[in-house]
């Protein structure tokens, strides 16, 4: 848990301890040095004498001197226990006589809101101002002051904050701190002054500061901070250096707040400069024969306009190629040469290497919990190799992807005296891992539903998984035990257990359910071959027992009766897997490819099933994401059985077909049940793009959607005429239950049967 406070503004009251130093031969008056005979302490209320004995630079018996007893009065006063200190001498007898601070009995607020109380009072501990400590009023004095200051980070301009200092018997104290919160001050106002090139209404949509509009409210970004606004003047700055204007310059800002304290008005001054265009890009310095590989790495073109942006990514990447040969000091300064009569820059990039160095020793600081060999296995880089920094930045990423830490860092330090050698330490802060989650979900589909689970990501600090899932949607019941080691194998070879109990009830027209049951469990393993991908295999034992209630689907009372109620089956998966998306949550670039294969190859079921998927992202602009996703899956039966209905597909609702019922596409058996189909396809499309007023929030988006896709039975075409089509509009959220996504379309292409749900809505879905 984060602090309020900075812990620097919390030291103890070194004057007082100087004062007392420079006063302690006039406290204990000047005495000629003699032998203790005893040592009486006096005053004392609540602290241990053990305290004060052990401060005590003098012992009995030895010497007493005038040097000792200022050292003793500096050692106590150190303490902070306190408020006085005095030595006496009765013949050869020193008396320490003390006066206590008084104790802090309780710390309370009044009136606070904007802040959470338990992490005021942690961090109010933090800084010495807590229940069973001493009371120091320079300390309170100093939090009351750093209150206000945490007030106007956040706005509120018109914040007091009184402390109440109230003494209660024992010698202690309440400490009260009183606030007058009042209203979050909003920004009235944002003028950009000086703007030529650009219109001052593009310069203003960069910016994530803003005037009050209609969501501001969530975003809160209306409310002023020093730091977003430095933020969005770097902004601002870049945007012109990377269209030419490399003399660009913000000449002043100015902040200014009504008499009431409740609006803030600021004007930004620009000057623009002239643009320039890059003529020429030349490399100067020691490059090893290589100029032709760094040239292959500069973004920035002859003809075209300077980008400082792209300087910026050429000098990190010479730098980054410099560290794959091992020079982790490497220096690349580009230098520009101006011509303002044309408007013309010629760049040049000066590299010095310098020396080639190798990692001597790789240290891993800050894992409390967790053991270092799961941080190690992650690395890429080895001891007493060439270093790499292609290789050491695969490893930090590799260890931050574990999910175990806040933050990993990679620190490289010089040796002493080895110029040609380098030491890592892997800093890293840990997170909890564990998780007890009670839940409650609802959607268009299931209704109501309760879940709970337990599971721990890093149990032990060993890297492995454990958890257990209960889920009591509806329709889809399930109880799963699951377990996985990502390092079974030295190699990397993962292992992964699940013992599952699912159990379904679909619906049919007639308002009766069916009960299929599912028990069984699977053991996987995963290989990973490169970086980015990973291949899967693995073999499952399960059970399908179909009930006899009323209402069952023909096909379902089909298969029962031919084959009977219960049946087993052996699959056999393998699968692959690459993910290159920039996030899991909210991807605006890169990829996800899935392809899963499932053979029954033993037991009472034989069958296969194939599923692939792939995702496509792509950014327009700053704001707009392309979202891509299509979706194939076939099943056929194998050894002249036919394809297990239980195990069909099934298309509709998100995730599928929006507009259309969930699971609703495909088959319709007599009874009017649902029962999906041997094969689907799906594709979708969105376009997402950002809520007004909420800046570059990329948790809250409005989306556009057009999605196609059907479920067939086994042995019937893919036919395009009998494809499903809808589009519509969405919204997208990352609620702190979890995705939710709302979406609202028309049907493009449908049948007079299909079931149409124009409104449709999930928390915890995917694309």
């Amino acid at each position: 848990m984060t602090s309020l406070f900075p812990t620097t503004l919390f030291r103890p009251a070194a004057a007082v301890v100087a004062i007392a130093a420079a006063l302690a031969p006039m406290v204990s008056l000047a005495a000629e040095p003699f032998v203790l005979q005893d040592i009486r302490v006096e005053g004392l209320q609540r602290t241990d004498p053990g305290t004060v004995f052990a401060a005590l630079p003098f012992r009995v018996g030895e010497t007493y001197t005038d040097d000792k007893a200022a050292a003793a009065l500096r050692a106590l006063f150190a303490t902070g226990l306190f408020k006085d200190v005095r030595i006496e001498i009765d013949g050869k007898v020193a008396i320490v006589i003390v006066e206590e601070r008084p104790v802090i009995q309780s710390v309370n607020f009044v009136g606070l809101k904007e802040f959470d109380k338990d992490v005021l009072i942690k961090s109010l501990r933090d800084a010495g101002i807590g229940e069973g400590l001493p009371f120091d009023k320079a300390l309170v004095d100093r939090a009351e002051q750093e209150i206000k200051r945490q007030y106007l980070s956040r706005s509120l301009y018109g914040a007091e904050v009184v402390t109440t200092i109230t003494p209660t018997d024992r010698n202690r104290v309440n400490v009260s701190f009183t606030m007058t919160e009042g209203d979050a001050a909003k920004i009235k106002e944002i003028r950009i002054v000086g703007t030529k090139a650009f219109g001052e209404s593009t310069l203003k949509d960069l910016m994530d500061l803003t005037a009050g509009g209609w969501l501001t409210w969530y975003t809160k970004n209306d409310r002023y901070s020093r730091a977003k606004l430095n933020a969005d003047l770097d902004t601002i700055r870049a945007y012109y250096l990377n269209r030419g204007y490399l003399e660009f310059a913000i000449t002043s800002t100015q902040v200014t707040i009504s008499p009431d304290k409740q609006d803030i008005s600021i004007t930004i001054t620009v000057q623009e400069g002239q643009p320039y265009t890059v003529t020429a890009v030349r490399l100067q310095g020691e490059y090893f024969g290589r100029e032709d590989q760094f040239r292959s790495l500069v973004t920035v073109r002859p003809g075209e306009a300077y980008q400082a942006s792209g300087v910026a990514a050429t000098v990190k990447a010479f730098t980054d190629l410099f560290a794959t040969y091992g020079h982790a000091f490497a220096r690349v300064e580009p230098r520009t040469e101006v011509d303002r009569a044309t408007g013309q820059v010629a760049l040049t990039l000066v590299a010095d290497p310098q020396r080639r160095v190798y990692v001597r020793r790789i240290d891993v600081a800050g894992n409390t919990r967790t053991r270092d060999e799961v941080v190690r296995r992650e690395f890429r880089q080895l001891e007493s190799s060439w270093y790499d920094g292609e290789r050491i930045k695969l490893s930090r990423d590799r260890v931050d992807r574990l999910g175990y830490f806040k933050e990993v860092a990679v620190e490289t330090n010089e040796v002493a005296n080895s110029p040609d050698q380098v030491d890592l330490v892997v800093n890293v802060t840990e997170k909890p891992t564990g998780n007890l989650q009670v839940g409650m979900s609802f959607s268009s589909a299931d209704r109501l539903a309760f879940s709970a689970s337990v599971r721990q990501d890093n149990v032990f600090g060993s890297g492995n998984y454990l958890g257990l899932e209960l889920n009591t949607s509806k329709n889809a019941r399930s109880l799963v035990f699951s377990t996985m080691d990502p390092y079974f194998t030295v190699d990397g070879i993962s292992r992964s257990i699940d013992l599952f109990y699912r159990t379904s009830r679909p619906y049919n027209s007639l308002g009766d359910q069916y009960q299929i049951s599912n028990p069984g469990g699977s053991v996987r393993f995963g290989v990973p071959f490169t970086e980015y991908d990973t291949v899967f295999f693995g073999i499952g034992l399960e059970q399908t027992n179909i009930g006899a209630t009323a209402g069952i689907p023909n096909q379902y009372f089909d298969y029962r009766f031919r084959y009977g109620p219960r049946s087993t089956s052996l699959p056999l998966t393998i699968g692959w897997a690459r993910d290159q998306r920039d996030s899991a949550l909210t991807p605006t670039a890169g990829r996800y490819q899935r392809v899963n294969l499932e053979w029954s190859a033993g037991g009472d079921v034989r069958y296969l099933r194939s599923n692939l998927q792939y995702q496509q992202f792509f950014p327009i602009g700053s704001k707009l994401t392309l979202g891509l996703n299509a979706e194939l899956g076939y099943g056929k039966g194998l050894g002249g059985r036919p394809y297990p209905v239980f195990k069909n597909f099934y298309g509709g609702g998100l995730g599928s077909v929006r507009v259309f019922e969930q699971g609703s596409l495909g088959v319709i058996d007599p009874t009017g049940a649902y029962i999906g189909g041997a094969s689907k396809f799906n594709l979708n499309s969105e376009l997402y793009f950002p809520v007004p007023g909420t800046g570059n929030d990329k948790s809250l988006r409005i989306f556009a959607f057009a999605d196609m896709g059907n479920v067939w039975r086994e042995g019937e075409r893919l036919d395009a005429k009998s494809l499903r089509a809808s589009a519509g509009f969405g919204l997208s959220w990352i609620s702190p239950v979890g995705p939710l996504k709302l979406s609202w379309g028309t049907p493009l292409r449908s049948q007079p049967t299909d079931r149409i749900q124009r409104f449709q809505f999930q928390i915890g879905t995917a694309f």
